[in-house]
């Protein structure tokens, strides 16, 4: 065989050993991303490098796919919860409103005042009407105006909020330049929803990091050396209502998450907590 014959071998041998690794490689994210979907977890992101233009443009929409169905997951999963928060406040008001009235009618009564009866309707009125109070309160604070987004200084609003909490220790890495596109009094209160949880739950130590993804999308971590959650109430802290506390009310959490949601960002609790910490939630805001 002339040298020329088997120098294109070699090139054809070389080319189809190269285009074998290529489609075992491109086999190999697809198995990724169908295991990804199947574990519901939507945040995965592909690597798009040694991928030609057109597969490249491919596995960025793919990566940009999972991202806007777990968006709209979020967004669903807030507005079922709003609409069963909803009928539940109403159907408990409408329940409790006439043992509330009733139990104080029967207070100034002569035959229950005095007698062995009051401290047990005082018990009856006293629970249902920090019942109404409670319930009553979750629905103006979830009734809340739509959000005036600007372009906010991330860095200056967690400033501004680091110094409502002097006694607890800062380790914040944060790049001044960062701008966000959001409402900045809901963004403050959903920081200090957060710092209020860590610091119930123990932390003494808070941290706030700022990455940008390579889709643009800005990622704040949030974390503390709180108490950490428990296993098997990871999948709940969002839920209205649920909490882990003796005395907590269950309404920090999810409104968080609906104040971001609403405004096209969304907010996780990560499996793995930054270095040094015990706890951190993710926060993602649109490009």
């Amino acid at each position: 065989m002339s040298t020329e014959l088997w120098i294109i071998a070699a090139v054809v041998a070389a080319f189809a050993l190269w285009f074998w690794h290529h489609q075992r490689m491109l086999a190999r994210r697809a198995r990724m991303m169908q295991e990804a979907i199947r574990n519901r977890d939507l945040t995965f992101r592909l690597p798009t490098r040694h991928l030609f233009s057109g597969e490249r443009a491919l596995q960025e929409a793919l990566n940009q796919l999972g991202e806007h169905v777990r968006e709209q997951v979020n967004l669903g999963e807030v507005e079922s919860w709003e609409k069963l928060t909803r009928v539940l406040t109403h159907e408990i008001m409408n329940a409790t409103a006439p043992i509330a009235s009733i139990s104080q009618m029967m207070l100034t009564s002569p035959t229950v005042k005095g007698s062995d009866l009051e401290e047990g309707v005082k018990a009856i009125h006293n629970t249902v009407t920090h019942l109404n109070s409670f319930v009553d309160g979750y629905r103006k604070y979830s009734e809340l105006q739509k959000p005036v987004p600007q372009m906010v200084n991330l860095a200056a609003v967690i400033s501004e909020v680091e110094r409502l909490y002097p006694d607890v220790e800062w380790h914040n890495e944060l790049q001044d330049e960062i701008m966000i596109k959001t409402d900045p009094n809901l963004l403050r209160q959903i920081l200090i929803n957060l710092i209020k949880n860590a610091i119930e739950a123990g932390a003494t130590k808070l941290g706030m990091e700022c990455r940008q993804s390579q889709e643009g999308r800005v990622m704040l971590y949030s974390s503390n050396n709180g108490e950490p959650i428990p296993a098997d109430a990871r999948s709940s802290i969002f839920i209205p209502f649920f909490t882990t506390k003796r005395k907590g009310n269950g309404i920090g959490l999810s409104l968080s998450r609906r104040l971001l949601t609403i405004q096209g960002g969304m907010m996780s609790l990560l499996d793995d907590p930054r270095p040094g910490f015990y706890t951190t939630f993710l926060m993602e805001f649109p490009r």
